[in-house]
């Protein structure tokens, strides 16, 4: 599923640039990508869908997110911590952290890998039309142990 999300991100701009699903599949199916795996990818999107509509913007200033013990055992301290740091840097606002939350806990396995997390989140900011800072995108995308450190 992530492997699509990732070839979504990198091929269309927005969300409204994709063919509607049914040609998307079809796209997503000639490309060798399988259907179980598309099939989650999209609904995967809807679900997104369905929350960036509710989505207003607007910043909810300081909020304190605690977390269920299901939350906590699904997304695990990884990613958990992942969204603290993203939250505290300012560049997760606490609606889209939900959004964010709201996806992790909506994949049927868990705990959530680190690495599909910083996909989600990639993924809630293309669904709102937001590039992330550089070196947010430099979070999201490198390897720790490929960074150079100076």
């Amino acid at each position: 599923m992530f492997d699509v999300l990732v070839y979504l991100y990198e091929n269309y701009w927005r969300p409204d640039a994709c063919p509607e699903h049914g040609k998307l599949a079809r796209k997503l199916s000639v490309l060798g990508f399988e259907s179980d795996e598309i099939e989650q990818a999209l609904s995967w999107l809807d679900g997104l869908a369905t929350n960036v509509q509710s989505y207003t913007g607007k910043q909810a200033g300081q909020s304190l997110r605690v977390y269920t013990p299901a939350e906590q055992e699904h997304l695990g301290a990884a990613c958990i911590g992942f969204i603290s740091f993203l939250e505290s840097a300012g560049v997760l606002q606490a609606p889209m952290r939900e959004m964010v939350i709201d996806r992790a806990t909506a994949l049927p396995d868990g705990p959530v890998s680190l690495e599909d997390l910083k996909i989600m989140v990639l993924m809630v900011f293309w669904s709102l039309g937001e590039e992330p800072d550089a070196l947010i995108l430099d979070e999201l995308f490198v390897e720790e142990r490929d960074r150079l450190i100076h």
